[in-house]
């Protein structure tokens, strides 16, 4: 058995790349070694900027001989059929069976593929491999069809400690396979063999390379913790930039600067901004919390001087903070409400008008929304959602994107305008994600229910809904943020009446997308809950039964039935409620009639005492239940329930339903169905699965 090593080293590879094209490398690669007959052992992959490895073991020396075994055309198919056929295989025509179907008689070949040195196969595998690799962006040379995301120098190929043979045409010349690297492009760049993946790593680290991306950035926090720890600042959490970097980098260094104190007037989330987005800085916090004057960054070479490459990243973060306070400076001076003005010259979906047209749908919705949240109030309301998305023609948020909305509370807090007007500004957009807080504040509240319901409710009037896993107007997350809204605030109000009033501004008529909306909102409901240990089937049982959309009610009815359902009574009855419904349509579907809804009968000659009790229970169960509900005492109703336990089994246990006499059958039959009638006000049970 033995290791094969495959390094590609190029030019710098986007950090934002690398761990794909490891996982595409590592794919292609063993689906090439399964599809060759070459089974193996552990697969390892290595990034950096400038190189992507990976390392198999206990490969075969030699490819194992297999049987083939590959069906033809029939015996009586067009000449040039059969002659393709032969030509693909490797026997002749007489060597090959003749089988039957029912479609007639078939040629099979059956032949045995001897193994070839697996060196051999490895230099076709490695030549394919590195063709299909699906970069996201990727150049050619000349006239060769071979692409890679930047110019390709060298291929190393390395099997049984030995190179394979053999190359890569790039079109600019043929990249022999070889069993040399190059280290560091400034601390060691001369070139070096090696004999395999051990030697590989250690050379390479005496070169100033890690190839570990893992292990690099293991570096950076530890000395990043080390460096703040000295200096006082918070330790920076920010797993993305962490990973970022780390792929920016094959040796590094972690050094800290200091930012102009001209700059430490803008906003702190300016200042990261600009840091993070532009040049990949850590923004370093006080022990206090506050922005610190000081910046983090990681170094790709180890420096002989360090303040000089910390005074070279100082004067570039200078220039970009220039930038950043010229936008300030200027936005300061233009009214938030002058700057939305621009927003009807900004078209915000083809069908859908401009954002300006947005904002006025919002800005209505927003002020019908204040009607159902507690202490909204409704021209405030209207005054948010105005100024809203004002900051999007902003000066700042053209450069960072990011920023909208917060910048817009920071301008609308220097032109005076009230506290709770300028928060739902900066969190209308919440909540972005899962980890993303919620508002809380009723204007905010408002606002963010308003832009969300008018964006879900304008895509399916257009009918531009998701489908599969595309979702380019993320209006799953849209609904997940009402439904987060309306949950964490415990706001009763039903989305059927939001759904209209929407509509309305949208001068749409098409009531029925209210209940396909209402089902989408169903589906990412059982995604929210889900983590919960709420099953999606409870929530299918109670949505129809919970007519106007009151998510609060909704949920509230759901926990209720789940409990419910876990006793032992919610077991037992689950279990009679499925007899008698399947007791019952069987025997509508025999008779062609409709049993359900037809009037009982306790008077009738032949009716038993257990059945008449059961009518009895049922009949004040109802009432029961209908006064629960209609108190929201979801608890009560499932207690309700509950009691018809014990005359539901004596009546099983006790009376014949089939009996000759039609008019007692199809009495007791229409009880069967009043049992569910009941049972059905709370939920319907035949959606609950288990």
């Amino acid at each position: 058995m033995a290791e094969l090593l495959i390094e590609f080293r190029s030019e710098e590879i986007p950090a934002r790349m690398q761990r794909r094209a490891s996982a595409d490398l590592e794919r292609l690669l063993t689906a090439a070694l399964k599809e060759n007959n070459l089974d193996h052992g552990a697969v390892d992959v290595r990034a950096t900027p400038r190189r992507l490895a990976i390392r198999v073991d206990d490969l075969p020396v030699t490819q194992p001989s297999r049987a083939v075994e590959r069906k033809g055309p029939r015996t009586d198919a067009p000449e040039k059929a059969i002659e393709g056929f032969v030509g693909s295989i490797a026997i002749s025509l007489d060597e090959c069976e003749v089988r039957e179907d029912k479609k007639g008689s078939f040629y099979v070949a059956v032949w045995e593929e001897t193994g070839r040195p697996t060196r051999d196969v490895l230099s076709e595998i490695v030549v394919g491999v590195a063709n299909d690799i699906p970069w996201p962006k990727s150049m050619r040379w000349a006239q060769s069809s071979f692409r890679w995301i930047r110019p390709l120098h060298a291929v190393l190929a390395i099997f049984d400690g030995t190179p394979l043979s053999g190359g890569l045409d790039t079109g600019d010349g043929m990249l022999e396979f070889t069993d040399q690297t190059a280290g560091h492009r400034f601390h060691a760049p001369e070139l070096f063999a090696v004999k395999n993946f051990a030697d590989y790593e250690t050379r390479l680290r005496d070169a100033k390379v890690v190839v570990d991306s893992a292990a690099r950035e293991q570096s950076i926090r530890e000395q990043l913790a080390a460096l703040c720890a000295d200096g006082g600042f918070q330790v920076p959490d920010d797993d993305g930039l962490y990973a970022e970097v780390a792929g920016l980098v094959e040796w590094l260094q972690v050094l800290i600067g200091s930012i102009d104190p001209a700059f430490m007037e803008l906003p702190a989330e300016v200042l990261v901004s600009s840091m993070r987005e532009h040049q990949k800085y850590f923004g370093l916090k006080q022990a206090s919390g506050e922005i610190a004057p000081s910046f983090a960054f990681v170094s790709n070479i180890e420096a002989d001087n360090p303040a000089a490459v910390v005074a070279g990243n100082e004067r570039v973060l200078r220039a970009r903070l220039s930038d950043a306070k010229y936008f300030w400076d200027q936005d300061l001076k233009v009214l938030l409400e002058t700057m939305g003005k621009s927003l009807d010259g900004i078209v915000f979906h083809a069908k859908l008008g401009s954002i300006g047209d947005k904002v006025e749908r919002v800005e209505a919705l927003a002020m019908w929304f204040a009607g159902a949240i507690p202490d909204a109030n409704s021209q405030t309301v209207g005054r948010a959602a105005r100024l809203a998305k004002a900051d999007l023609v902003s000066g700042m948020v053209g450069e960072f994107p990011d920023l909208q909305g917060t910048m817009g509370r920071y301008y609308a807090t220097a032109q005076g305008e009230p506290g709770d007007v300028a928060d739902a500004i900066a969190e209308h957009y919440s909540p972005v994600g899962p980890s993303d807080a919620c508002p809380s504040a009723p204007v905010s509240v408002a606002v963010a229910l308003a832009d969300k319901v008018d964006t879900l409710i304008g895509f399916w009037s257009v009918d531009e809904k998701p489908t599969g896993s595309k979702d380019p107007f993320a209006l799953r997350r849209a609904a997940l943020g009402v439904i987060r809204i309306v949950l964490e605030n415990g706001l009763r109000l039903g989305l059927h009446a939001a759904f209209a009033e929407a509509r309305a501004h949208h001068k749409c008529d098409h009531t029925a997308i209210d209940d396909d909306l209402l089902s989408f909102f169903a589906d990412r409901l059982k995604v929210h809950l889900r983590d919960d240990g709420v099953r999606h089937d409870h929530i299918e049982a109670v949505i129809e039964q919970q007519s106007d959309g009151d998510l609060v009610e909704l949920v509230a009815r759901v926990r209720a039935l789940g409990d419910f359902l876990q006793s032992d009574d919610g077991t037992n009855l689950l279990v009679a409620y499925r007899r008698a419904a399947n007791i019952v349509r069987a025997e509508e579907k025999k008779d062609s009639a409709d049993y359900d809804g037809a009037a009982y009968d306790p008077g009738l000659s032949g009716a038993e005492k257990i059945e008449s009790a059961l009518w009895d229970v049922l009949t004040r169960t109802e009432s029961e239940i209908e006064t629960a509900l209609a108190d929201e005492a979801f608890e009560s109703a499932m207690k309700s329930l509950a009691g018809l336990r014990q005359p539901i089994d004596a009546f099983f246990d006790e009376v014949t339903v089939n009996v000759d006499d039609s008019a007692v059958r199809g009495n007791r039959l229409r009880l069967l169905a009043r049992i569910q009638g009941v049972m059905n006000n709370v939920a319907d049970f035949s959606k609950v699965e288990g």
